[in-house]
């Protein structure tokens, strides 16, 4: 499983991994122990975390999505030392140490809150996303 595989709905909490697609939509598992059904329909709002990115003032203009989480397993892992439920400032002050060049005026706290959560959810119901980054980063290094 990759990025490519996880969604979040609009309306609905928490992410989905893609099951299938289907004529009118696609087929959706939650990521929690639950494991419910959900067939999203093409009118609702689905977003691949591969496609979703955080806003930056440096020349790119956003860091993906999975680059975040991967800086964030590498520096705190477990301990994020802040909740969705944490004061603006607190969350403002996590993602300006996981990104220094966040553009605060396009990322908001929600977008921080959904990160936490996000990462958090992850972290808790598929770990080897946030590992196999680092494994390959690993892989990497030794062959240079």
């Amino acid at each position: 499983m990759d990025y490519s595989d996880i969604a979040s709905v609009s309306g609905k909490g928490g992410l989905f991994k893609i099951v299938k697609p289907t004529r009118s939509g696609v087929i959706l598992e939650s990521l929690d122990d639950k494991k419910q059904k959900l067939v999203a329909s093409a009118t609702q709002r689905i977003s691949v975390l591969s496609d979703i990115s955080i806003y930056t003032t440096d020349q790119e203009g956003s860091t993906p999505l999975a680059e975040v989480f991967k800086k964030i397993y590498q520096e705190f892992d477990n301990d994020l030392g802040v909740t969705s439920t944490s004061e603006p400032d607190e969350l403002k002050a996590f993602i300006k140490h996981v990104i220094p060049e966040y553009d605060p005026q396009r990322v908001y706290v929600s977008d921080i809150k959904k990160v936490v959560n996000w990462y958090g959810a992850l972290r808790e119901n598929a770990p080897e996303i946030l590992s196999a980054e680092d494994q390959e980063e690993k892989e990497d290094t030794k062959k240079d």
